[in-house]
C-alpha cells in the first residue's frame, strides 16, 4: 500500500462527510493537529446548518455541503455573513461530484445509514483513499464497493476500531492464506450479562448509555443489541475477503483489545489501545506513516485484567441474524440493515420495545428471501421493500404483544 499523494502545497486535502457527528469531530481533531500536513477541504452535513457553519468557521474548508437542499440558502448566506470564502453546495449530487473530483485526496465517510452509500461509492470509483466509517456501505453493497475500489485502485482504510485493528495486524502477512481467523471484540454494551427476560423493559435512555464509547443514538442501540457486531462481521467478510467461518466474535468489556488475527503458524497478533476513535482515524489519515492522534498510550498496569467471554446469542440474537444474512448473501444484508434501521428508529421514538428490534429483523429476513445483488438498483429496491415491511410490522399489534 502506498501513501496518498498531497497537493502542490504539500497538504493532503480531506473531505469529512458527516462532519458534525462524533466521528467527524474526531477526524477534525486529528486533522487540526497537523496544519502543515492535513487540511479539511470539504465538510458535509445533513440538515444542521448552524453546526456546519461553526465547523466552517473553525476549519475554513474550500467547500461546505448541506444534504438538505432546502437549507442551501441558509448555508450560503451564513457563510457570507461570517466572511468565509467557503463555497456552499447542497444535495447528494453535489457531494458526489466533490468527493470524486479534485477537491480532496482522502474521504472520511461517516454519514450514518444508507444515506452515505452514494458518496462512498463515488469516492471509491474515483480512486480516493476512503476512511470508511459508514457500515451500511459494506453491509448494503459490499460486493459493489469492494469491486469499485479494486477497479479504481482506491484504498479502503476502515476506521471502526475493530476493523482498523485487523487492518493493522494484517500488515505482517504475506498472502491471504496466512490467516487462520480474525476475532472481533465487542464491549457487550450496557446490558452485558443480562438474560433475555431482563431486557423486555429497557428504555431508549438505558440503551444509548454505552459504558465505553461515545457514539450516536443509533449506533449505541446497535451496540446494545449486538447488531453493531453483526454488521461488523459482514463488513469484515468484504473488507478482508474471509468467509464467515474465519470471523469470530468475543465479548471483551474493557474495550482495550480491538481485534486479534490468528495466523496459520499459531501466532496471534492483537491491536490494543484506549477506546478513542482518533487512533483509527490517525491510522487512516497518515498510513503507512504513524501520526499524532491526541490519544494517550495504554497503561496496562493501571487498566488491570483483561476479560473475554462468548456472546450470548439467546439474549442478543441480532449477531446470529447478521451471520444468517451474510451466509444467505445477495440482498439479505440489505434487508437486515434496513429492517434494523427502522426498528431502532421506532424503539428510540418509544413506539416498540427493545426485544422487538431483533423480532422485526428476523421477520423481515423470513418474509423477504434473498435474491442476487446484481446492481445497486436491486439492493436499493430490497432496502425499500424491507423498510415498507418494517413500517407495517411496527404498526401491527402482534409486534407489541
Amino acid at each position: 500500500m502506498t501513501a496518498v499523494s498531497a497537493n502542490a502545497s504539500g497538504l493532503r486535502e480531506v473531505a469529512v462527510l458527516g462532519a458534525p457527528g462524533s466521528i467527524g469531530a474526531s477526524a477534525l481533531d486529528v486533522i487540526a493537529r497537523h496544519p502543515g500536513r492535513l487540511r479539511a477541504s470539504v465538510l458535509a452535513a445533513g440538515s444542521n446548518v448552524d453546526a456546519l457553519l461553526a465547523l466552517c468557521a473553525a476549519h475554513r474548508p474550500a467547500h461546505a455541503v448541506i444534504s438538505d437542499e432546502n437549507r442551501f440558502v441558509a448555508l450560503r448566506d451564513g457563510l457570507r455573513a461570517a466572511g468565509l470564502d467557503t463555497q456552499a453546495h447542497a444535495g447528494g449530487r453535489a457531494l458526489d461530484e466533490l468527493v470524486s473530483g479534485d477537491a480532496c485526496e482522502s474521504v472520511v465517510a461517516a454519514i450514518v445509514g444508507a444515506a452515505g452509500l452514494s458518496s462512498t461509492l463515488a469516492a471509491a470509483r474515483a480512486g480516493k483513499r476512503l476512511l470508511l466509517a459508514n457500515k451500511e456501505s459494506l453491509v448494503l453493497a459490499g460486493e459493489l464497493l469492494v469491486a469499485a475500489a479494486h477497479a479504481a485502485n482506491a484504498e479502503i482504510v476502515p476506521v471502526d476500531s475493530e476493523h482498523n485493528a485487523v487492518f493493522q495486524c494484517l500488515r505482517s502477512r504475506q498472502t491471504q492464506g496466512d490467516v487462520r481467523r480474525i476475532v472481533l471484540t465487542a464491549s457487550g454494551g450496557p446490558f452485558r450479562g443480562r438474560k433475555r427476560d431482563a431486557l423486555a423493559d429497557i428504555t431508549p435512555a438505558q440503551a444509548v448509555a454505552h459504558p465505553k464509547w461515545s457514539m450516536g443514538p443509533k449506533i449505541s442501540v446497535d451496540s446494545a443489541t449486538l447488531m453493531n457486531k453483526g454488521l461488523e462481521v459482514i463488513e469484515a467478510h468484504h473488507l478482508f475477503g474471509l468467509p464467515g467461518r474465519q470471523i469470530d466474535v468475543l465479548v471483551h468489556p474493557q474495550s482495550l483489545v480491538h481485534a486479534l488475527v490468528e495466523f496459520i503458524d499459531g501466532s496471534t497478533l492483537a491491536q490494543l489501545g484506549l477506546p478513542d476513535m482518533r487512533t483509527a482515524l490517525a491510522v487512516g489519515l497518515g498510513w503507512p506513516e504513524r501520526i499524532e492522534s491526541g490519544v494517550a498510550g495504554l497503561d496496562l498496569l493501571a487498566q488491570g485484567k483483561l476479560e473475554f467471554e462468548p456472546p450470548d446469542l439467546e439474549a442478543f440474537p441480532c449477531l446470529r441474524l447478521a451471520r444468517q444474512a451474510m451466509d444467505a448473501g445477495g440482498t439479505a444484508p440489505a434487508v437486515l440493515n434496513a429492517a434494523n434501521e427502522e426498528a431502532v428508529s421506532a424503539f428510540l421514538q418509544g413506539r416498540i420495545g427493545f426485544l422487538a428490534i431483533p423480532a422485526l429483523v428476523e421477520d423481515a429476513l423470513a418474509a423477504l428471501p434473498a435474491t442476487p445483488a446484481i446492481s445497486l438498483d436491486a439492493l436499493l429496491a430490497a432496502d425499500a421493500q424491507a423498510r415498507s415491511f418494517a413500517h407495517q410490522r411496527i404498526a401491527s399489534p402482534a409486534l407489541h404483544a
